[in-house]
């Protein structure tokens, strides 16, 4: 069927599940339809996140009708970042299409995504210009999705939205920082490598079946993110580019002030007791140095490290194993 064809004419269809049990048949009749069409042959691997309900039985059952649907499931909750890191590691396609099982990602504009793809773009980017959330979340979307298309440099609307195109070695070389929640972040991530992403506006959908899997915290951890992935991505391998220069900067800050009192003292004579600046000069000229010796530091790690991405442990498989 579909699945014989090459790599170089394969779609991957990535969808990350957790107790989605309601959504998966109307998701599955809605992706049969559309991959129909494309001009690919099409796979479409289901990450059954230890979903504590009936989710992966759905999924044995769509594979039995359709051997493009194919499986893995984790035996606990990883959580989505360890769910589009595993999916992207079985896709065997040329481009890997991720979308969320909730039915809020619209099939239907798979077709235009990826001819938004070619030839201009490696990153496609979905942009739910139209929400059809509650304020308590559109809102502070809005407010994260500027703050990091300022802190990244790439002007996106819509960081957070499931449903992204990926050339395969765009994905590939955003694998070893797929843990925690960065996942947020693979277009910044992609953009800092140099790859071309854009954005396209696309149809979201209200929430027809179960419960958000996202709650207010996620907006504090994003920022948090956001820092950790702008550290890992622009300093892994070049530590003391930012510890040197704050090094830098404070000891020459405090060098300037005990200059100062250096100064103060020879021409005043005993200056003790009148001058406690004199105590910032010499914290400023520690901190300098603890600084430099942390940038030392990083970057002998930084030369040995090797990047190793998170394991976890599948306990089931729907469909055969990637080539």
């Amino acid at each position: 069927m579909t699945t014989s064809a090459p790599p170089s004419l394969l779609l991957s269809v990535v969808i990350p599940v957790y107790n989605e049990e309601e959504s998966l048949v109307p998701l599955a009749d809605k992706l049969a339809a559309v991959l129909d069409r494309v001009p690919y042959a099409a796979e479409v691997i289901f990450i059954d996140d230890g979903s504590t309900d009936g989710s992966f039985e759905v999924i044995e059952s769509l594979h039995r009708h359709d051997p493009r649907f194919r499986a893995v499931g984790f035996r606990r909750n990883y959580r989505k970042a360890a769910a589009l890191a595993a999916g992207f590691r079985e896709a065997r396609g040329e481009y890997i299409l991720t979308m969320d099982a909730d039915l809020q990602d619209d099939p239907e504009e798979i077709p235009r995504l990826l001819e938004a793809l070619e030839p201009e773009f490696d990153l496609i980017s979905g942009w739910k210009k139209k929400r059809h959330d509650p304020l308590s979340k559109t809102l502070p979307s809005r407010f994260f999705n500027r703050v990091t298309s300022l802190v990244s440099g790439i002007r996106l609307h819509d960081f957070n939205c499931g449903l992204k195109l990926y050339r395969r070695e765009v994905a590939e070389d955003c694998l070893p920082y797929l843990y925690g929640e960065l996942y947020r972040f693979l277009p910044a991530m992609a953009h800092w490598a140099g790859y071309r992403v854009g954005e396209l506006p696309v149809t979201h959908h209200p929430r027809r079946f179960g419960v958000s899997k996202f709650g207010a915290k996620r907006l504090l951890n994003g920022f948090l993110d956001l820092l950790t992935i702008t550290f890992v991505v622009r300093f892994l391998t070049m530590p003391m580019h930012i510890f040197g220069s704050l090094g830098l900067l404070a000891g020459l800050g405090g060098g300037g002030i005990c200059g100062y009192i250096a100064y103060l003292r020879f021409t005043h004579g005993n200056i003790q007791n009148h001058h406690p600046l004199l105590m910032l000069g010499v914290l400023l000229v520690i901190v300098g140095i603890q600084f430099f010796s942390t940038g030392l530091l990083g970057d002998m790690l930084a030369s040995l490290h090797q990047r190793q991405s998170r394991t976890v442990r599948l306990s089931r498989r729907v469909g055969p194993e990637p080539g």
